[in-house]
């Protein structure tokens, strides 16, 4: 059975907001999860047309022995040179959305949140009618993010500033959950949400 009705709703959050957290929550409940993250790494997998192309552009250095993507190599590429970026999110930028749309024709289910960290950066958040927003306070974000990937504080801030800040992305949201008040207080606003995006 195709569902016709689809409600399909981006997701994203700060780094250490808790989005991935939001996300198999509302996985549980019900909701068709389209991780943008695991897309981006399916399009570039060996012998792919989209890997291809990136080797055609960065080069043989670019590639690891196995035929693999050396993500290391190609990253310090692009943070240092906004022009590669730029040529890069051009390569893979169409092979995600053509990915993307495949899995929501396909999703047999009448919600579907597609779940990317750079959905507001990226200008992604334009496909969508819809934004949740998960959200915590920068320290917060800063502290949690010190705890999770043992940072120094300087670090940390450096790292969430690569990021557009949290109160910005809020002007992008059409809804927010509050990931800062523990677990169940963001199960209750999950579980509350879920049901008006049912209606």
């Amino acid at each position: 059975m195709q569902i016709k009705e689809k409600r399909i709703i981006g997701l994203t959050g700060g780094i250490a907001t808790g989005k991935s957290l939001v996300s198999s929550m509302f996985e549980e409940l019900g909701a068709y999860i389209i991780d943008a993250d695991r897309v981006a790494r399916e399009i570039v997998e060996k012998e792919s047309p989209v890997l291809k192309e990136i080797e055609k552009h960065f080069g043989k250095k670019v590639i690891l022995p196995d035929g693999r993507l050396n993500r290391k190599r190609l990253r310090e590429i692009i943070i240092a040179d906004r022009e590669k970026r730029e040529l890069l999110n051009s390569i893979t930028h169409p092979a995600i959305i053509e990915r993307e749309n495949k899995l929501v024709d396909n999703a047999n289910s009448k919600l579907i949140i597609v779940d990317a960290a750079l959905l507001i950066e990226s200008g992604s958040f334009k496909r969508f009618k819809e934004i949740i927003l998960v959200y915590a306070p920068f320290e917060i974000q800063v502290e949690r993010l010190m705890k999770r990937d043992k940072m120094s504080r300087e670090d940390a801030v450096r790292f969430i500033k690569t990021q557009i800040d949290i109160e910005e992305k809020k002007k992008y949201a059409t809804y927010l959950i509050d990931n800062s008040n523990g677990i169940a207080y963001t199960r209750k606003q999950v579980k509350g949400l879920y049901e008006i995006l049912q209606e």
